[in-house]
Parts: C-alpha cells; structure tokens; sequence
C-alpha cells in the first residue's frame, strides 16, 4: 500500500506524513486503481488570480463582483470563512465581510489563465470536457503508458504544476463516473485531492440530502418529501414507480445517481463551441421590420437547444449572407451567461439593426457562443432583477409548449412584419 506526497510528489509507504517533507498532504494511491475519470475545478478562480496578481492580497478577504448593488462573482476562502458566498449581493456580503477589499471582475484576464490551466489538461489527455472557464472533466483512460503513471499520480503532478507554474491552485477528484468526481473534487477544497470509488461512494452518498444530486432543487425536494425522501439513501431504497409518478422521466436517472452509476461520457473540448439556428428565406428581404421576427424565431430555437443541453452562452453571433452569397457576421461577446431567447435577441436586433443598410439577404442566422454549464445562466442581480422574473416566464412558455407543441403560445413579434415564413430552419452545433 503506497502513497503520494502531493507536495514533494515524493511515493512511500502509506503513512500519516510524508517521510521526505513532513507534509500530511498524501494520496492513497492504492484506492485510486482502475479510477480514471477526474473533475478539476479552480480554487476561488478569480479571487485566486487577483491575489496572485497583487501579494498586498495575500492574507486579505477579497470580493470579486459588481458594485456596491451588484453581486458576488467569487469570494476569496478568508472571505467565505465569514459567511460570504457566490451570487451573494454585495450589500449582504459587505455587511458579513466589511473589511473585504471589493474588485471588479476582469474576464479577459481571467480567460486567459483559464487557457492556460486548459493547455495543461490537454497535455495529460485529449479528453477534455469544459464545465465553465474555471473546471472541467478529464479521461486518463489508457493514459498509464504514455505518462508512465497512473491517473492519480498524473493528476498530483498536474495539480503541483499548476501551483508552480500558474500561481493558482486547483482541486482534483478522481472516480470512476462523472457524478462521483464532481462530487469528490468538492469535499476537501482549497488544495483538495479526493478519490471515490463507487463501493464507498454508497455509505457516503447515503446521509446526504437528496439536492447534492444534479437536478434537485428546492421545490423537487419538498415534494420528494412528502414520500419520506430526504436523503440519497431514501432516494435509492425507494419505489421506482411511484418516483416515476412524481418525477417522470428524470427519475430513472436520479435513481441511478443515487447509487453511484452515470453513464455519461467525457466529451473533447473539440466538440461543440456554439449552438445556432439559421434559414435561408424563400426571397431575399431587406428591411429591418421584416427581419426582425424570423430572428426572433431563430432565437427560440437557439435558446431550446441551450435549455435542452443544458448549456448557456455568453456571446452572441448574428450572421447574415445577401444575394450574392457574401456573408456578414457581428458578434458580441463578454456577455452575462444566458439561456433565454429574450436575451439573446436583444442582442441580435441591435446588431441586426447596424446591419439592415438596404442589404436584401437571403440568409439569417443567430448563435449562441462561448458556452459554459446552465447554473451559470440568468441569475440576475439586484440591478437586473428583470431576469429572474424573464426566466420564470420563460420556463412557463417552455411548460406550456411541452405539453401542447412549440405552435401552441407565440410571443406576437412572431407574426408581425409581414416577413416571408423561413419555415423550419436549421439548428446545429457550430465546430
């Protein structure tokens, strides 16, 4: 039985310290055999970065968000000890944190350290799957001879690299699903590195509530309640059919989750960067009023997709091409993750607008960019309260659709400006 000093990376034989450094950081490298799926995420990522870029930091509390009526975007571990937390408003943050020094998000800095610890990640697979700019899934599967290694030790290694050469730190879970490393890469954070396998993820995911499983939330919750259903292990022990009932088709795959088992794979960075939807309409149109709906329809089918994906964007792309086939494209990019269509087309139609010069094109499309996983959508703030409020209206448009058909309610736009009918368009994954 050995072990790995995620520090000096020194192996031993399996002690409380590591004989060469003293650290007690070391890994069982005997539990992690045959485990090869890992979830890395970046420790406090933005307030990491700001530190690292400024030492006076170093052992301060640090807000990274909006202003004073704005919210938190990430808060520093010093911070977080004293109650604050993401998508806090920063009134409340302050009042739990008055000494914390507040800094304004630099996302262009932040996407660049990003690509950098993404870079590293390709270095040790090709399989690499993206959850946002700051962590991702990874397939060591088969990686044992080229690194000469197991997973786990490439993974300390990786992990020690980042520290030295990036200046920020990250933490790892190694498991044999997706789910159980997501899960484990969150229960030893800062500088944490777990490994669960699926035999003692049973104990463990037992006494937990059931809304540390992906898809529960509060209101699922409460009414899983009503069936005696508060823990994981309730959840596991319980009547798939009367699950069914109160859950429908999601509720094979939570059973499944709360014993352990996903069957998703690891997807490469290589597959979709984009959603979009485009037509190419029966007659060339030039005008601006008569534009307008057909993108507001190609709108709602990129944001159907995103619901669909569960994924959101953060750039938005209009693309038009006119009759000799010369194509125009206009991005906006560095926007408030979104999944609703109402966003999105607002930002089309202003560049839709900056377009419509007398140009007849025969071709309109809208795209979503710069994807990353739905929780990061539409939170909204105490500025733009709106959203929320936009989401819930939306959810209920996407209710009523789901159960009578995508024609049953339209939003009027959709009829107005006499446009030619695109018909169906297309939808797909930009690559």
């Amino acid at each position: 039985m050995t072990s790995l000093c995620r520090d000096c990376l020194a192996e031993q034989a399996r002690s409380r310290r590591c004989a060469a450094c003293g650290s007690p950081r070391l890994v069982a490298l005997d539990e992690g055999e045959g485990l090869a799926i890992a979830h890395v995420d970046c420790d406090a990522f933005y307030a990491a970065v700001e530190k690292r870029d400024d030492p006076s930091l170093r052992d301060q509390p640090v807000i990274v968000g909006g202003g004073r009526r704005g919210v938190v975007a990430t808060a520093c571990y010093i911070a977080r000890i004293q109650g604050v937390r993401s998508a806090m408003p920063m009134f409340k943050a302050l009042e739990a944190c008055p000494e914390a020094v507040v800094l304004r998000p630099d996302m262009e800095k932040y996407a660049r350290v990003g690509r950098q610890v993404r870079a590293m990640m390709l270095e040790l697979t090709p399989l690499v799957e993206p959850v946002s700019i700051d962590e991702a899934f990874l397939d060591l599967s088969g990686t044992e001879r080229v690194h000469g290694a197991s997973p786990a030790v490439v993974l300390a290694r990786f992990a020690a690299r980042v520290e030295r050469e990036v200046g920020i730190s990250v933490s790892v879970g190694l498991s044999d699903t997706k789910f159980l490393a997501k899960i484990a890469s969150d229960l030893d954070k800062p500088r944490g590195f777990t490994i669960l396998d699926r035999a003692r993820a049973q104990a463990f995911l037992g006494e937990r509530p059931v809304t540390i499983l992906p898809g529960i939330g509060q209101a699922a919750a409460e009414r899983l309640a009503t069936l005696g259903i508060r823990r994981v292990g309730d959840l596991a022990r319980a009547d798939p059919a009367r699950l069914h009932g109160m859950l429908g088709r999601d509720a094979g795959r939570l059973l499944a989750l709360s014993r352990g088992e996903d069957a998703r794979a690891v997807r490469s960075e290589r597959e979709a960067k984009g959603v979009s939807a485009e037509t190419t309409l029966p007659e060339d149109v030039a005008g601006f009023d008569s534009l307008r709906p057909i993108l507001w329809r190609q709108c709602e089918r990129v944001s159907e997709r995103l619901k669909r994906s569960g994924l959101a964007g953060a750039s938005v792309t209009l693309k038009l091409k006119d009759r000799a086939f010369r194509l125009r494209t206009r991005t906006r990019g560095g926007l408030a993750p979104t999944q609703l269509a109402a966003r999105l087309f607002a930002e089309g139609e202003a560049m839709l607008r900056e377009a419509c010069d007398g140009t007849p094109y025969r071709l309109v499309g809208i795209g979503a960019g710069e994807l990353c996983d739905a929780v990061h959508a539409d939170r909204g703030d105490l500025v733009d309260a709106g959203t929320v409020e936009a989401a819930r209206r939306e959810a209920a448009l996407d209710r009523v659709r789901a159960r009578f058909g995508p024609g049953a309610i339209q939003r009027g736009l959709a009829f107005t400006g006499g446009a030619p009918n695109p018909g169906p368009g297309r939808s797909e994954p930009r690559r």
